[in-house]
């Protein structure tokens, strides 16, 4: 399995086909999925044909994945995902921020350590000119790691969701992050 970063707590490497179990678990907990579809548990089935694919899909330009499992550094355990993926197949250079964890990582820092390295490791390594991320305005645990990570809040949204779930009606909240912005306040070396 490739290693595509580390941190002093967790290892994210490339997905395979055999994370299928851990990726059903994880979608399996309702208050994991409680901001992404109501709470609802998603199929194996959708796992293996809709969610596993899309995590294992590399980059047409730079061949990266845009998606990693992050595991354990001192017990291999699975704790989630990590997304620093292209917004556009044409341009690698504005990149999405996301992430998935399972409950027994959340409270620990793991979030925000994690988020920060595929954020340095853009701005230092891959040309990355700038980094977004979105998520629900109630949904606040998440929009702290993002301002952790340096992200600022760019805009509130509203859109019209055909099967909206508790909490939409306040909206979704934009972040962002440019190179020049990281610079002054991280510097080139990064914080962190």
């Amino acid at each position: 399995m490739a290693t595509l970063l580390r941190t002093p707590r967790r290892t994210l490497r490339a997905f395979t086909e055999n994370d299928v179990d851990s990726l059903v678990a994880l979608d399996g907990d309702p208050e994991v999925m409680r901001f992404v579809n109501g709470g609802r548990p998603t199929s194996r089935s959708a796992v293996c044909e809709e969610v596993l694919p899309r995590l294992l899909r590399r980059h047409p330009r730079t061949g990266l994945p845009g998606y990693g499992a992050a595991e354990d550094r001192r017990t291999g355990a699975f704790l989630g995902w990590f997304e620093f993926h292209p917004l556009d197949d044409a341009d690698p250079t504005v990149v999405e921020l996301g992430y998935r964890l399972r409950r027994s990582a959340w409270g620990r820092g793991l979030a925000t350590e994690g988020a920060r390295s595929p954020v340095r490791a853009g701005f230092t390594d891959l040309r990355v000119r700038g980094v977004t991320a979105s998520t629900m305005v109630v949904n606040t645990r998440p929009r702290r790691v993002l301002e952790k990570t340096g992200l600022r809040q760019v805009r509130v949204v509203f859109e019209d969701w055909p099967d909206p779930i508790d909490g939409a009606e306040h909206g979704d909240v934009e972040y962002a992050l440019t190179r020049s912005e990281w610079e002054e306040s991280s510097g080139p070396a990064g914080r962190g």
